[in-house]
């Protein structure tokens, strides 16, 4: 069964949660994160700001599920312009080292917060903590 991670951010004000884990031989952590700061706002940028608050966000969940950015494994990237890859590619390598996780950037119309640039779903898999 599924379990809510919370982190930093506040209760989203949509039918989700912004990060879960499910037991598999340690955790499987699923998380999708926008630009926001912990009152729920939403921080509006150049695309290496949204993605910086963005990747900072998705930290926070691994780590409130007891991982490291170590333990990711797959991240789907939605950008709203192509022109935007470089940026975001400059700031989203600075939280790895090493290993890679495996990666897909879609660019979309349009992302439902109007002034989000990016958004990103992460994959964890978080050994030891079933």
């Amino acid at each position: 069964m599924p379990t809510a991670v919370t982190s930093n951010l506040p209760t989203p004000p949509a039918p989700l949660n912004w990060a879960v884990t499910a037991p598999a031989s340690g955790q499987i952590l699923y998380t999708a994160h926008l630009s926001i700061d912990e009152s729920g706002a939403f921080v509006d940028g150049t695309i290496e700001e949204q993605t910086r608050r963005t990747m900072t966000n998705i930290k926070a969940s691994v780590e409130a599920a007891g991982g490291t950015m170590a333990d990711v494994t797959q991240c789907l990237i939605y950008l709203v312009d192509a022109a935007d890859a470089p940026g975001m590619n400059a700031v989203y390598a600075e939280f790895f080292d090493g290993v890679l996780p495996n990666r897909a950037t879609v660019v979309v119309s349009a992302i439902l917060v109007p002034e989000a640039k990016v958004e990103i779903v992460t994959y964890a898999h978080i050994a030891g903590n079933s």
